[in-house]
């Protein structure tokens, strides 16, 4: 859109859209911390402070837990990219944060791929969108098949008050459009933002197999990591609950916040809500919840995106041949 445009017009657009990215950003989490309906921001404070959450132990604790978080998920997009392109870590880790920065104000941080697509040139774009997919769906994998493993031991330990006939009602529906939806694919060529069905298979396909492994791995062990970040965080409010107890909490919650689409300033009511609603039933109560749920927001959203505005900050258009 920006290619035919005069170099200064460029620049001033491009500014522009830097400008919206950092105000939008900076409004979301102004809004999340001081406007919250749900937990006061006083509130909040003293209770970490009652809490001791403070002291240098746990905040070098948490925040070592959170490099390793993105750590990872750098080391997955590096991965993947260098099928097209090779980058370095440095590279991979402004793409991440700038992306993570980017997406905060758009429906289910769909943001994210436009803005990694912009950091390479015009030839590698579309490549760039199919590998941020499959990222986020081998992420999406992983949560949801401990998700559902999570959810079926806590229906089984715990009396969930769950209305059957609206809940089956839901599933055959889902199968029903799931079926439709199969059977549409196969009988036209499908497309999806420009691309078709067949290309986005056939791109996987020819992928290598050591590519789609290293990435479901670095998944696998950031889950492990943010869930046991959460887990920690319980133990600092000085909940008294086994790992094996909370992780099938943890991640029936992750799971039912991920399957429900929204806006990212609506993402964090929506997993503080089902954490409510799931903690509940081990006796755990709603401020220690809301706390950590911040708390995590605040640690592996808010402080990734100020440096990723830095690297926003200092975007450049890339070169027509990178």
């Amino acid at each position: 859109m920006l290619g035919s445009l005069p170099y200064k017009t460029k620049q001033f657009f491009i500014a522009i859209i830097k400008l919206s990215i950092i105000v939008g950003a900076s409004y979301y989490i102004y809004n999340r911390l001081l406007k919250n309906n749900n937990l006061n921001f006083t509130e909040f404070t003293s209770f970490l402070i009652k809490n001791n959450v403070f002291s240098a132990k746990n905040i070098f604790f948490l925040l070592i837990l959170s490099v390793f978080n993105w750590f990872f998920e750098v080391l997955k997009w590096k991965n993947l990219v260098e099928t097209i392109k090779k980058i370095s870590f440095f590279e991979a880790l402004e793409q991440s944060l700038g992306g993570l920065t980017a997406s905060l104000i758009t429906p289910n941080r769909i943001g994210d791929y436009g803005a990694k697509a912009i950091y390479f040139a015009k030839q590698y774009r579309k490549r760039v969108v199919l590998l941020n997919l499959i990222a986020n769906v081998n992420q999406m994998a992983v949560t949801t098949i401990i998700g559902i493993i999570g959810l079926i031991l806590f229906y089984n330990n715990y009396d969930l008050e769950l209305k059957f006939y609206k809940a089956s009602r839901l599933v055959l529906i889902i199968i029903a459009v799931g079926v439709f939806t199969a059977f549409g694919l196969q009988q036209s060529r499908f497309k999806i933002k420009g691309f078709s069905i067949e290309r986005i298979i056939d791109f996987v396909k020819h992928l290598p197999q050591r590519i789609h492994t290293t990435t479901f791995i670095l998944s696998v062990i950031r889950y492990a990591i943010f869930s046991f970040q959460f887990y920690f965080l319980l133990q600092i409010f000085g909940v008294n609950i086994d790992y094996k107890t909370a992780m099938i909490a943890i991640s029936s919650m992750y799971f039912l916040s991920s399957i429900v689409p929204s806006l990212a300033v609506f993402d964090v009511l929506i997993k503080t809500s089902a954490a409510v609603f799931l903690f509940s039933y081990l006796g755990i109560d709603e401020l220690t919840i809301l706390s950590i749920s911040t708390l995590m927001w605040l640690l592996n959203f808010v402080l990734p995106s100020i440096f990723g505005s830095y690297f926003v900050l200092n975007f450049r258009l890339p070169k027509v041949q990178d």
